[in-house]
């Protein structure tokens, strides 16, 4: 897909905030016409939109009907997050090997990341931005590629988990802590507080971790 226009990101931006925060509902029929109205826009960016929305997972398109939001199962966020668990695991399996030096450098990168966010959606940024960077580190561009497309998918399961002021607080709380422990070269503290900061999401989101079978422990 070509570069979106300008008045098309838009629609993309205002459609998925929408399904993240829950205004648009799992299961939910959006219109071309019913968005295209909210934004005071033409059909034609909001169909580039939904075409985008569909690719990342969050749309399935029902031609002359519309776009229905697609549901997240609890298997599925299983999957999702013994998936990022994964990955994340790799990067610090990977720094450590590399030694403390490495370590330090990747940890105190994080905590320059760590700072105050305003609203649920510049955490949700903060956070993909934090995480991203912990798997880009590892310098396995596959691992990155498969991260950022999971991160679309995540998105959708977690999205209660920064609903408000007080889980944006806990989930920059723990961001910190992960990076601090990295900054002191200590990787088993940091796989364990990765661990514990999934389980975390989890909890945020009204999932019990327990049902979706993650592991007691990272590594």
């Amino acid at each position: 897909m070509g570069h979106a226009t300008p008045t098309a990101e838009r629609a993309y931006e205002h459609v998925k905030d929408l399904i993240l925060d829950g205004t648009y509902g799992s299961g939910e029929l959006l219109t071309e016409g019913q968005v295209a109205t909210e934004l005071g826009v033409s059909r034609t960016p909001v169909r580039e939109a939904f075409l985008r929305l569909r690719s990342d997972g969050f749309l399935e398109l029902y031609p002359k009907r519309g776009a229905l939001v697609v549901p997240v199962s609890v298997g599925e966020g299983r999957d999702i997050m013994q998936a990022r668990l994964l990955l994340e695991s790799f990067a610090l399996d990977t720094l450590a090997a590399r030694g403390h030096e490495a370590l330090r450098r990747v940890g105190a990168d994080l905590a320059a990341r760590c700072g105050p966010a305003a609203t649920p959606r510049e955490a949700r940024d903060a956070g993909r931005a934090y995480h991203a960077a912990l798997v880009a580190a590892a310098g396995n561009r596959t691992v990155t590629g498969l991260f950022a497309t999971l991160w679309h998918q995540h998105q959708r399961f977690t999205a209660a988990a920064l609903a408000g002021r007080q889980e944006v607080a806990e989930d920059t709380a723990e961001h910190l802590a992960l990076a601090r422990a990295l900054q002191d070269g200590d990787a088993p503290a940091a796989k364990e507080l990765l661990h514990r900061h999934i389980g975390s999401i989890l909890r945020r989101a009204g999932v019990d971790g327990t049902e979706l079978d993650l592991p007691d422990r990272v590594g």
